[in-house]
Protein backbone atom coordinates (compact mmCIF):
# COMPACT_ATOMS: atom_id res chain seq x y z
CA UNK A 1 0.00 0.00 0.00
CA UNK A 2 1.00 3.36 -0.78
CA UNK A 3 1.59 6.48 2.04
CA UNK A 4 0.29 9.31 1.45
CA UNK A 5 2.61 12.16 1.14
CA UNK A 6 3.35 14.11 3.64
CA UNK A 7 1.68 17.46 2.12
CA UNK A 8 -1.40 15.44 1.46
CA UNK A 9 -1.48 14.25 5.32
CA UNK A 10 -1.38 17.74 6.81
CA UNK A 11 -3.55 19.04 3.94
CA UNK A 12 -6.53 16.49 5.58
CA UNK A 13 -4.90 17.16 9.07
CA UNK A 14 -6.19 20.39 9.27
CA UNK A 15 -9.71 19.80 8.67
CA UNK A 16 -10.26 20.43 12.37
CA UNK A 17 -8.86 23.97 12.13
CA UNK A 18 -11.12 24.46 9.76
CA UNK A 19 -14.08 23.23 11.68
CA UNK A 20 -13.39 25.22 14.63
CA UNK A 21 -12.63 28.58 12.27
CA UNK A 22 -16.63 27.74 11.48
CA UNK A 23 -17.15 27.95 14.52
CA UNK A 24 -15.66 31.34 15.26
CA UNK A 25 -17.88 32.59 11.96
CA UNK A 26 -21.15 31.16 13.82
CA UNK A 27 -20.24 32.88 17.04
CA UNK A 28 -19.78 36.58 14.81
CA UNK A 29 -23.19 36.10 14.55
CA UNK A 30 -25.84 37.37 16.75
CA UNK A 31 -26.68 36.58 19.63
CA UNK A 32 -23.24 35.97 20.19
CA UNK A 33 -22.18 39.37 18.12
CA UNK A 34 -18.17 38.50 18.54
CA UNK A 35 -18.10 40.23 14.98
CA UNK A 36 -14.08 40.60 15.03
CA UNK A 37 -14.23 36.52 14.93
CA UNK A 38 -15.61 37.22 10.90
CA UNK A 39 -12.23 38.41 10.42
CA UNK A 40 -10.30 35.54 12.05
CA UNK A 41 -13.11 32.86 10.51
CA UNK A 42 -12.05 33.75 6.80
CA UNK A 43 -8.50 34.30 7.97
CA UNK A 44 -8.22 30.64 8.97
CA UNK A 45 -10.39 29.13 6.14
CA UNK A 46 -8.32 31.14 3.39
CA UNK A 47 -5.02 29.91 5.62
CA UNK A 48 -5.86 25.81 5.30
CA UNK A 49 -7.36 25.80 1.81
CA UNK A 50 -4.24 27.37 0.16
CA UNK A 51 -2.05 24.50 1.98
CA UNK A 52 -4.38 21.66 1.35
CA UNK A 53 -1.92 20.70 -0.89
CA UNK A 54 -4.58 19.09 -3.20
CA UNK A 55 -8.12 20.31 -4.36
CA UNK A 56 -10.32 18.15 -3.27
CA UNK A 57 -8.40 18.24 0.45
CA UNK A 58 -9.16 22.77 0.44
CA UNK A 59 -13.31 21.50 -0.48
CA UNK A 60 -12.79 18.98 2.14
CA UNK A 61 -11.40 22.09 3.86
CA UNK A 62 -14.20 24.41 2.62
CA UNK A 63 -17.13 21.38 4.04
CA UNK A 64 -15.47 21.04 7.62
CA UNK A 65 -15.70 25.05 8.02
CA UNK A 66 -19.68 24.92 6.01
CA UNK A 67 -20.71 21.99 8.40
CA UNK A 68 -19.48 23.19 11.56
CA UNK A 69 -20.45 27.17 10.67
CA UNK A 70 -23.71 26.16 9.22
CA UNK A 71 -24.71 23.13 11.94
CA UNK A 72 -24.45 25.28 14.85
CA UNK A 73 -26.13 28.57 12.92
CA UNK A 74 -28.90 26.56 12.42
CA UNK A 75 -29.33 24.22 15.18
CA UNK A 76 -32.77 26.33 15.63
CA UNK A 77 -34.18 24.48 12.82
CA UNK A 78 -34.62 21.34 14.63
CA UNK A 79 -37.83 22.77 16.65
CA UNK A 80 -38.99 21.88 13.56
CA UNK A 81 -37.69 18.82 11.98
CA UNK A 82 -34.20 17.14 12.57
CA UNK A 83 -34.30 15.63 8.82
CA UNK A 84 -34.63 19.18 7.46
CA UNK A 85 -32.13 20.35 10.25
CA UNK A 86 -29.79 17.94 8.69
CA UNK A 87 -30.69 18.57 4.94
CA UNK A 88 -30.49 22.38 5.24
CA UNK A 89 -26.82 22.13 6.85
CA UNK A 90 -25.45 19.54 3.98
CA UNK A 91 -26.49 21.81 1.68
CA UNK A 92 -25.67 24.67 2.32
CA UNK A 93 -22.33 23.55 3.73
CA UNK A 94 -21.85 22.31 0.01
CA UNK A 95 -21.26 25.84 -0.82
CA UNK A 96 -18.40 26.15 1.42
CA UNK A 97 -16.79 23.00 0.37
CA UNK A 98 -16.93 25.01 -3.22
CA UNK A 99 -15.05 28.16 -1.86
CA UNK A 100 -12.77 26.51 -0.14
CA UNK A 101 -11.74 24.66 -4.29
CA UNK A 102 -11.98 27.99 -5.22
CA UNK A 103 -9.72 29.65 -2.70
CA UNK A 104 -7.35 26.67 -3.64
CA UNK A 105 -7.80 27.84 -7.21
CA UNK A 106 -6.72 31.67 -6.73
CA UNK A 107 -4.19 30.83 -4.29
CA UNK A 108 -1.19 31.51 -7.06
CA UNK A 109 -2.51 34.57 -8.78
CA UNK A 110 -1.53 37.83 -8.37
CA UNK A 111 -3.35 39.83 -5.42
CA UNK A 112 -4.91 36.67 -4.72
CA UNK A 113 -6.46 38.33 -1.38
CA UNK A 114 -8.41 40.36 -3.41
CA UNK A 115 -9.50 36.91 -5.75
CA UNK A 116 -10.69 35.61 -2.69
CA UNK A 117 -12.18 37.99 -1.37
CA UNK A 118 -14.40 38.13 -4.80
CA UNK A 119 -15.19 34.62 -4.99
CA UNK A 120 -16.42 34.27 -1.72
CA UNK A 121 -18.91 37.23 -2.12
CA UNK A 122 -19.65 35.17 -5.17
CA UNK A 123 -20.36 32.24 -2.79
CA UNK A 124 -22.97 34.18 -0.83
CA UNK A 125 -24.62 35.68 -3.70
CA UNK A 126 -24.91 31.90 -5.37
CA UNK A 127 -26.80 31.02 -1.98
CA UNK A 128 -29.23 33.64 -2.68
CA UNK A 129 -30.34 32.73 -5.58
CA UNK A 130 -30.45 29.27 -5.71
CA UNK A 131 -31.93 25.89 -4.97
CA UNK A 132 -35.30 27.46 -4.69
CA UNK A 133 -35.09 31.22 -4.47
CA UNK A 134 -31.74 30.39 -2.41
CA UNK A 135 -31.39 30.78 1.45
CA UNK A 136 -29.09 33.76 2.01
CA UNK A 137 -29.40 33.67 6.04
CA UNK A 138 -26.05 33.66 7.02
CA UNK A 139 -24.25 36.03 5.26
CA UNK A 140 -20.81 37.58 6.67
CA UNK A 141 -22.03 41.03 6.41
CA UNK A 142 -24.90 40.22 8.58
CA UNK A 143 -21.84 40.64 11.64
CA UNK A 144 -20.52 43.90 11.22
CA UNK A 145 -23.89 46.54 12.90
CA UNK A 146 -21.18 47.35 15.60
CA UNK A 147 -17.63 47.73 13.47
CA UNK A 148 -16.83 50.55 11.46
CA UNK A 149 -17.89 48.45 8.54
CA UNK A 150 -21.20 49.26 9.44
CA UNK A 151 -20.17 52.80 7.18
CA UNK A 152 -20.25 50.14 3.64
CA UNK A 153 -24.22 49.57 4.53
CA UNK A 154 -25.33 52.79 3.27
CA UNK A 155 -23.44 52.94 0.50
CA UNK A 156 -22.89 49.54 -0.77
CA UNK A 157 -24.91 47.25 1.02
CA UNK A 158 -24.22 44.02 3.04
CA UNK A 159 -22.50 42.20 0.25
CA UNK A 160 -19.71 44.89 -0.10
CA UNK A 161 -19.26 44.24 3.52
CA UNK A 162 -18.57 40.71 3.16
CA UNK A 163 -16.24 41.53 0.66
CA UNK A 164 -14.89 43.92 2.75
CA UNK A 165 -14.74 40.71 5.59
CA UNK A 166 -13.13 38.18 3.26
CA UNK A 167 -10.77 40.75 1.84
CA UNK A 168 -8.92 41.79 5.50
CA UNK A 169 -9.11 37.99 6.46
CA UNK A 170 -7.44 37.33 3.04
CA UNK A 171 -4.10 39.76 4.12
CA UNK A 172 -4.35 38.78 7.57
CA UNK A 173 -3.91 34.99 5.94
CA UNK A 174 -1.20 35.82 3.80
CA UNK A 175 0.33 37.74 6.11
CA UNK A 176 0.47 35.67 8.82
CA UNK A 177 1.95 32.81 6.03
CA UNK A 178 4.36 34.76 4.88
CA UNK A 179 5.19 38.14 6.81
CA UNK A 180 5.48 40.53 3.80
CA UNK A 181 5.41 43.60 3.86
CA UNK A 182 3.33 44.69 0.84
CA UNK A 183 0.72 42.39 2.28
CA UNK A 184 1.12 44.35 5.55
CA UNK A 185 0.57 47.65 3.66
CA UNK A 186 -2.11 46.51 1.60
CA UNK A 187 -3.58 45.50 5.41
CA UNK A 188 -3.03 48.88 6.64
CA UNK A 189 -4.45 50.86 3.40
CA UNK A 190 -7.55 48.45 3.68
CA UNK A 191 -7.75 49.56 7.47
CA UNK A 192 -7.49 53.18 6.27
CA UNK A 193 -9.95 53.23 3.87
CA UNK A 194 -12.37 51.26 6.41
CA UNK A 195 -11.92 53.89 8.45
CA UNK A 196 -12.14 57.32 6.47
CA UNK A 197 -15.84 55.65 5.11
CA UNK A 198 -16.24 55.24 8.75
CA UNK A 199 -15.61 58.87 9.84
CA UNK A 200 -17.76 60.38 7.06
CA UNK A 201 -20.91 59.03 8.40
CA UNK A 202 -22.21 59.19 5.17
CA UNK A 203 -25.22 58.85 3.54
CA UNK A 204 -26.88 60.66 6.52
CA UNK A 205 -30.55 59.74 7.25
CA UNK A 206 -32.83 62.15 4.23
CA UNK A 207 -34.21 65.01 6.56
CA UNK A 208 -38.37 63.88 7.95
CA UNK A 209 -40.81 65.45 6.59
CA UNK A 210 -43.15 64.56 9.70
CA UNK A 211 -44.17 62.11 12.07
CA UNK A 212 -46.71 59.62 12.24
CA UNK A 213 -47.65 57.34 15.46
CA UNK A 214 -47.96 53.98 15.12
CA UNK A 215 -49.22 51.41 17.30
CA UNK A 216 -48.07 47.64 17.41
CA UNK A 217 -49.54 44.64 18.86
CA UNK A 218 -47.29 41.36 19.98
CA UNK A 219 -49.77 39.17 21.13
CA UNK A 220 -47.63 36.16 22.07
CA UNK A 221 -47.80 32.85 21.38
CA UNK A 222 -47.46 29.18 23.05
CA UNK A 223 -44.25 28.53 20.88
CA UNK A 224 -42.96 25.58 20.39
CA UNK A 225 -41.98 24.04 16.94
CA UNK A 226 -44.67 23.30 14.15
CA UNK A 227 -47.76 24.34 16.15
CA UNK A 228 -46.00 27.36 17.79
CA UNK A 229 -49.09 29.72 16.80
CA UNK A 230 -51.38 27.63 19.32
CA UNK A 231 -54.76 25.91 19.09
CA UNK A 232 -56.67 27.33 16.40
CA UNK A 233 -57.42 30.99 16.56
CA UNK A 234 -55.60 31.77 19.91
CA UNK A 235 -53.63 33.74 18.26
CA UNK A 236 -56.39 35.84 17.12
CA UNK A 237 -57.89 36.29 20.48
CA UNK A 238 -54.57 37.05 21.80
CA UNK A 239 -53.63 39.77 19.38
CA UNK A 240 -57.77 40.96 19.92
CA UNK A 241 -56.83 41.57 23.89
CA UNK A 242 -53.96 43.17 23.69
CA UNK A 243 -55.19 45.73 21.35
CA UNK A 244 -57.80 46.59 23.84
CA UNK A 245 -55.38 46.88 26.42
CA UNK A 246 -53.25 49.34 24.45
CA UNK A 247 -56.10 51.41 23.72
CA UNK A 248 -57.11 51.64 27.34
CA UNK A 249 -53.81 52.90 27.91
CA UNK A 250 -54.41 55.60 25.20
CA UNK A 251 -57.50 56.44 26.34
CA UNK A 252 -56.06 56.85 30.06
CA UNK A 253 -52.94 59.17 28.42
CA UNK A 254 -50.32 56.58 29.56
CA UNK A 255 -49.68 56.32 25.30
CA UNK A 256 -49.97 58.76 22.68
CA UNK A 257 -52.97 58.31 20.21
CA UNK A 258 -51.59 56.10 17.35
CA UNK A 259 -52.60 56.85 13.76
CA UNK A 260 -53.56 52.91 12.69
CA UNK A 261 -52.32 50.21 14.23
CA UNK A 262 -49.89 47.09 13.69
CA UNK A 263 -50.49 43.32 13.80
CA UNK A 264 -47.86 40.84 13.20
CA UNK A 265 -47.90 38.22 10.05
CA UNK A 266 -49.74 35.44 11.19
CA UNK A 267 -51.68 37.18 13.58
CA UNK A 268 -55.11 35.75 12.22
CA UNK A 269 -53.78 31.98 11.53
CA UNK A 270 -57.34 30.96 10.09
CA UNK A 271 -58.59 32.62 6.97
CA UNK A 272 -60.75 35.70 7.82
CA UNK A 273 -63.09 35.16 4.88
CA UNK A 274 -64.13 32.23 5.52
CA UNK A 275 -64.01 31.68 9.18
CA UNK A 276 -66.33 33.66 11.10
CA UNK A 277 -65.02 33.63 14.46
CA UNK A 278 -61.92 35.41 13.13
CA UNK A 279 -63.91 37.60 11.06
CA UNK A 280 -65.90 38.95 14.40
CA UNK A 281 -62.82 38.96 16.44
CA UNK A 282 -61.00 41.02 13.88
CA UNK A 283 -63.58 43.31 12.93
CA UNK A 284 -64.60 43.72 16.89
CA UNK A 285 -60.58 44.86 17.98
CA UNK A 286 -61.14 47.44 14.30
CA UNK A 287 -64.33 48.93 16.11
CA UNK A 288 -62.92 49.05 19.77
CA UNK A 289 -59.92 50.91 18.45
CA UNK A 290 -61.65 53.08 16.01
CA UNK A 291 -58.80 52.75 13.95
CA UNK A 292 -57.58 50.74 10.73
CA UNK A 293 -54.87 47.97 11.47
CA UNK A 294 -52.59 45.97 9.45
CA UNK A 295 -53.51 42.47 9.93
CA UNK A 296 -51.14 39.59 9.45
CA UNK A 297 -53.56 37.13 7.63
CA UNK A 298 -52.91 33.54 5.28
CA UNK A 299 -55.49 33.86 2.38
CA UNK A 300 -56.49 29.51 2.02
CA UNK A 301 -58.26 28.46 -1.42
CA UNK A 302 -59.53 24.90 -0.44
CA UNK A 303 -60.17 24.14 -3.50
CA UNK A 304 -56.53 24.50 -4.43
CA UNK A 305 -54.87 23.51 -1.69
CA UNK A 306 -53.18 26.61 -1.79
CA UNK A 307 -52.38 29.58 0.85
CA UNK A 308 -51.72 33.39 0.85
CA UNK A 309 -49.50 34.92 3.30
CA UNK A 310 -50.92 38.40 3.32
CA UNK A 311 -50.75 41.47 5.16
CA UNK A 312 -54.34 43.23 5.18
CA UNK A 313 -55.00 47.05 5.29
CA UNK A 314 -58.85 46.51 8.02
CA UNK A 315 -60.50 49.56 8.66
CA UNK A 316 -64.00 50.49 9.08
CA UNK A 317 -64.99 49.73 5.72
CA UNK A 318 -63.52 46.15 5.87
CA UNK A 319 -60.57 44.62 4.85
CA UNK A 320 -58.46 45.07 2.00
CA UNK A 321 -55.28 43.05 0.49
CA UNK A 322 -51.80 45.08 1.35
CA UNK A 323 -49.20 42.91 -0.24
CA UNK A 324 -48.54 39.09 -0.79
CA UNK A 325 -45.77 37.58 0.64
CA UNK A 326 -43.31 37.61 -2.49
CA UNK A 327 -40.74 35.21 -0.99
CA UNK A 328 -41.50 31.91 0.41
CA UNK A 329 -39.74 30.06 3.27
CA UNK A 330 -38.84 26.28 0.60
CA UNK A 331 -40.20 23.45 2.80
CA UNK A 332 -41.48 26.18 5.37
CA UNK A 333 -44.35 27.61 3.12
CA UNK A 334 -43.73 25.72 -0.26
CA UNK A 335 -42.74 22.17 -1.59
CA UNK A 336 -40.79 21.83 -3.89
CA UNK A 337 -41.48 19.02 -6.31
CA UNK A 338 -44.77 18.73 -3.79
CA UNK A 339 -46.22 15.80 -5.86
CA UNK A 340 -42.77 13.71 -5.32
CA UNK A 341 -41.55 14.51 -2.34
CA UNK A 342 -44.64 14.45 -0.36
CA UNK A 343 -45.49 10.28 -0.61
CA UNK A 344 -41.84 10.29 -0.12
CA UNK A 345 -41.85 12.02 3.08
CA UNK A 346 -44.87 12.02 4.93
CA UNK A 347 -43.22 14.38 7.36
CA UNK A 348 -43.69 17.39 5.15
CA UNK A 349 -47.59 17.16 5.63
CA UNK A 350 -46.91 19.74 8.24
CA UNK A 351 -46.11 22.66 5.76
CA UNK A 352 -49.98 22.27 5.14
CA UNK A 353 -51.03 24.03 1.79
CA UNK A 354 -48.93 25.23 -1.08
CA UNK A 355 -48.23 28.81 -0.88
CA UNK A 356 -48.14 30.88 -3.98
CA UNK A 357 -45.90 34.26 -3.88
CA UNK A 358 -47.11 37.58 -4.48
CA UNK A 359 -45.89 39.45 -7.25
CA UNK A 360 -46.05 43.19 -5.93
CA UNK A 361 -43.93 45.70 -3.61
CA UNK A 362 -45.31 45.63 -0.35
CA UNK A 363 -47.05 49.23 -0.34
CA UNK A 364 -50.49 49.98 1.55
CA UNK A 365 -52.42 53.76 1.56
CA UNK A 366 -53.06 55.53 4.78
CA UNK A 367 -55.33 58.33 6.01
CA UNK A 368 -54.41 59.59 8.90
CA UNK A 369 -56.84 60.92 11.34
CA UNK A 370 -55.74 64.83 10.79
CA UNK A 371 -56.49 64.40 7.22
CA UNK A 372 -52.78 63.74 5.51
CA UNK A 373 -52.53 60.76 3.39
CA UNK A 374 -49.12 58.82 3.46
CA UNK A 375 -48.13 55.04 2.31
CA UNK A 376 -46.95 52.51 4.12
CA UNK A 377 -44.62 50.21 3.38
CA UNK A 378 -44.72 46.54 4.36
CA UNK A 379 -42.09 43.51 3.97
CA UNK A 380 -42.60 40.16 6.15
CA UNK A 381 -40.82 37.70 8.17
CA UNK A 382 -38.12 35.61 5.90
CA UNK A 383 -38.18 38.25 3.70
CA UNK A 384 -35.76 40.72 4.89
CA UNK A 385 -33.17 38.68 4.10
CA UNK A 386 -33.55 39.63 0.46
CA UNK A 387 -33.12 43.43 0.13
CA UNK A 388 -34.73 44.00 -3.47
CA UNK A 389 -37.85 43.08 -1.74
CA UNK A 390 -37.42 45.68 1.55
CA UNK A 391 -35.82 48.13 -1.42
CA UNK A 392 -38.85 48.05 -3.57
CA UNK A 393 -41.32 48.76 -0.72
CA UNK A 394 -39.10 51.51 0.72
CA UNK A 395 -38.64 53.54 -2.59
CA UNK A 396 -42.50 54.18 -2.47
CA UNK A 397 -43.22 54.04 1.66
CA UNK A 398 -42.52 56.71 4.23
CA UNK A 399 -42.57 54.22 6.89
CA UNK A 400 -41.15 50.87 7.03
CA UNK A 401 -42.56 47.82 8.88
CA UNK A 402 -41.94 44.02 8.83
CA UNK A 403 -44.52 41.86 9.73
CA UNK A 404 -43.56 38.69 11.46
CA UNK A 405 -44.51 35.17 13.01
CA UNK A 406 -40.84 33.64 14.99
CA UNK A 407 -43.09 31.62 17.38
CA UNK A 408 -42.01 28.54 16.41
CA UNK A 409 -38.11 29.24 17.22
CA UNK A 410 -38.76 30.61 20.48
CA UNK A 411 -36.54 30.46 22.59
CA UNK A 412 -33.39 30.18 19.71
CA UNK A 413 -30.93 31.82 18.10
CA UNK A 414 -32.92 32.22 15.28
CA UNK A 415 -35.02 35.00 16.03
CA UNK A 416 -31.70 37.03 16.94
CA UNK A 417 -30.50 36.42 13.42
CA UNK A 418 -33.47 37.95 12.09
CA UNK A 419 -33.68 40.54 13.92
CA UNK A 420 -29.93 41.24 13.07
CA UNK A 421 -30.69 40.97 9.37
CA UNK A 422 -33.56 43.46 9.54
CA UNK A 423 -30.93 46.02 11.60
CA UNK A 424 -28.86 45.47 8.40
CA UNK A 425 -32.01 46.88 5.79
CA UNK A 426 -32.47 49.97 8.32
CA UNK A 427 -28.92 50.80 8.37
CA UNK A 428 -28.45 50.18 4.14
CA UNK A 429 -31.42 52.68 3.65
CA UNK A 430 -31.10 55.32 6.43
CA UNK A 431 -34.73 54.20 7.41
CA UNK A 432 -36.79 53.47 10.68
CA UNK A 433 -37.95 50.00 10.92
CA UNK A 434 -40.75 48.99 13.07
CA UNK A 435 -40.83 45.00 13.21
CA UNK A 436 -44.22 43.65 14.70
CA UNK A 437 -44.08 39.58 15.96
CA UNK A 438 -45.87 37.30 17.31
CA UNK A 439 -43.36 36.41 20.43
CA UNK A 440 -40.50 38.01 19.23
CA UNK A 441 -38.62 40.06 18.72
CA UNK A 442 -40.44 43.12 18.02
CA UNK A 443 -39.04 46.99 18.62
CA UNK A 444 -38.14 49.66 16.93
CA UNK A 445 -34.47 50.21 14.90
CA UNK A 446 -32.80 53.34 14.06
CA UNK A 447 -31.32 54.85 10.50
CA UNK A 448 -27.93 53.25 11.52
CA UNK A 449 -29.15 49.88 12.09
CA UNK A 450 -28.96 50.84 15.97
CA UNK A 451 -31.68 49.07 18.64
CA UNK A 452 -34.38 51.85 19.22
CA UNK A 453 -36.04 49.18 21.28
CA UNK A 454 -36.98 45.69 22.20
CA UNK A 455 -39.48 44.00 23.42
CA UNK A 456 -39.11 40.89 25.35
CA UNK A 457 -40.36 38.03 23.82
CA UNK A 458 -42.58 35.01 24.15
CA UNK A 459 -44.90 37.57 26.18
CA UNK A 460 -48.14 39.94 25.21
CA UNK A 461 -46.70 43.18 24.63
CA UNK A 462 -48.04 46.72 23.12
CA UNK A 463 -47.01 50.48 22.36
CA UNK A 464 -47.02 53.57 20.23
CA UNK A 465 -43.83 54.71 18.41
CA UNK A 466 -43.67 57.81 16.71
CA UNK A 467 -42.08 56.85 13.30
CA UNK A 468 -40.26 60.24 10.78
CA UNK A 469 -41.99 60.15 7.53
CA UNK A 470 -38.83 59.64 5.24
CA UNK A 471 -38.13 59.10 1.50
CA UNK A 472 -34.84 59.10 1.00
CA UNK A 473 -32.79 56.62 -1.51
CA UNK A 474 -29.44 55.84 -0.67
CA UNK A 475 -26.68 54.17 -2.56
CA UNK A 476 -27.21 50.71 -1.44
CA UNK A 477 -30.36 51.20 -2.85
CA UNK A 478 -29.78 51.35 -5.75
CA UNK A 479 -26.22 50.25 -6.28
CA UNK A 480 -25.94 47.37 -4.02
CA UNK A 481 -27.07 44.46 -6.69
CA UNK A 482 -24.79 45.85 -9.19
CA UNK A 483 -21.82 46.09 -6.52
CA UNK A 484 -22.60 42.61 -5.38
CA UNK A 485 -23.07 41.14 -9.05
CA UNK A 486 -19.83 42.94 -10.44
CA UNK A 487 -17.95 41.60 -7.12
CA UNK A 488 -19.65 37.92 -7.81
CA UNK A 489 -18.55 38.17 -11.22
CA UNK A 490 -14.71 38.82 -10.82
CA UNK A 491 -15.15 36.06 -8.20
CA UNK A 492 -15.76 33.42 -10.88
CA UNK A 493 -13.32 35.23 -13.32
CA UNK A 494 -10.71 34.41 -10.60
CA UNK A 495 -11.37 30.94 -9.95
CA UNK A 496 -11.06 30.58 -13.63
CA UNK A 497 -7.74 32.12 -13.99
CA UNK A 498 -6.57 29.86 -11.29
CA UNK A 499 -7.81 26.82 -12.62
CA UNK A 500 -5.91 27.70 -16.21
CA UNK A 501 -3.20 29.11 -14.23
CA UNK A 502 -2.71 25.53 -12.18
CA UNK A 503 -3.45 23.19 -15.60
CA UNK A 504 -0.76 25.54 -17.27
CA UNK A 505 1.92 25.07 -14.48
CA UNK A 506 1.00 21.13 -14.65
CA UNK A 507 1.63 21.25 -18.23
CA UNK A 508 4.62 23.13 -18.37
CA UNK A 509 6.18 20.56 -15.62
CA UNK A 510 6.38 24.00 -13.00
CA UNK A 511 5.33 23.40 -9.15
CA UNK A 512 5.69 25.72 -6.15
CA UNK A 513 8.83 24.79 -4.11
CA UNK A 514 6.84 23.70 -1.47
CA UNK A 515 5.34 20.94 -3.37
CA UNK A 516 7.91 19.39 -4.86
CA UNK A 517 8.84 15.99 -3.56
CA UNK A 518 12.16 15.27 -2.50
CA UNK A 519 12.67 13.04 -5.13
CA UNK A 520 12.32 16.09 -7.12
CA UNK A 521 9.95 14.93 -9.48
CA UNK A 522 7.19 17.21 -11.00
CA UNK A 523 3.99 15.72 -9.48
CA UNK A 524 0.97 17.32 -7.71
CA UNK A 525 0.80 16.36 -4.08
Amino acid sequence: MNSPSPSSVSGWAMAPVSALAGLAASASFMPFNVWPLAFVAVAVLVWTASRAGRLRAAVGQGWAFGLVFMGTSLVWQTEILILSYTALTVMMSAFYAGLGGALFAVRRLPAAPLWGAAAWTAMEWLTSVVPFGGFAWMRLGYTQLDSPLAAFYPLTGAASVTFWIALTGALLARLADAGRVRTGIALGLTAALVSAAALTGLPAASAPEQSVNVGWVQPGAPGGGVYGLGPARTITYNSAAETGRLMARVRAGDEPAPAFLVWPENSTDMDPRSDAPTLRAVESAVAGAGLGILVGSIYSDDAREERQTVAVWWDADGPELAYAKRNLVPFGEWIPFRDVLLPLIPELRYVGYQSVPGTTPGTFPVTLPDGREITGGVVICYEVVYPETVYQAARQAQVMIVQSSNAMYQGTIQIDQQFAATRVRAAEMRREILVVTTSGISGLIGTHGEVLERVPDSVPASGVHALPLRTGVTPAMVLSRFVEGALAAVGAVGVLLGMVTTARRRGDGTMDVQQRPASGRAKEN
